[in-house]
């Protein structure tokens, strides 16, 4: 049984956390550890931006948030990382840059990551 964990613990895809302050590092970083592993890095700020720019209607929700300075939810930023991370490209690992940044986002990620192995 013993073995049988130790096998499926090697086979798990890795989660790589930056944390840090604004301008601290973690997206230089991010893509350093992103071309080490092969691992996608993947940006809650490049994901937001890149919605905000789409003509959805949550594209004009974050864009609208943005624009008046306010936080984009946690419900909505765990629903785009739980769709980014569920690609292909991640299923051996990836490198979550911006992402989690509050207690609610932390729990979010710990439930996502045990749904993922």
């Amino acid at each position: 049984m013993l073995a049988q964990r130790a096998s499926k613990a090697s086979d798990m895809g890795k989660i790589i956390v930056m944390v840090g302050a604004p301008g601290a590092g973690k997206g230089t970083q991010s893509r350093l550890l992103a071309e080490h592993f092969g691992y996608p890095q993947i940006s809650t700020g490049e994901i937001l931006r890149e919605m905000a720019l789409a003509d959805t209607p949550l594209g004009r929700e974050i864009k609208s948030l943005q624009a008046s300075g306010r936080l984009v939810s946690d419900d909505v930023l765990a629903k785009l990382i739980l769709a980014r991370t569920s690609q292909p490209d991640g299923e051996d690992g990836y490198i979550l840059d911006g992402f989690p940044r509050t207690l609610k986002q932390a729990e979010v990620l710990e439930k996502l990551a045990e749904k993922q192995g």
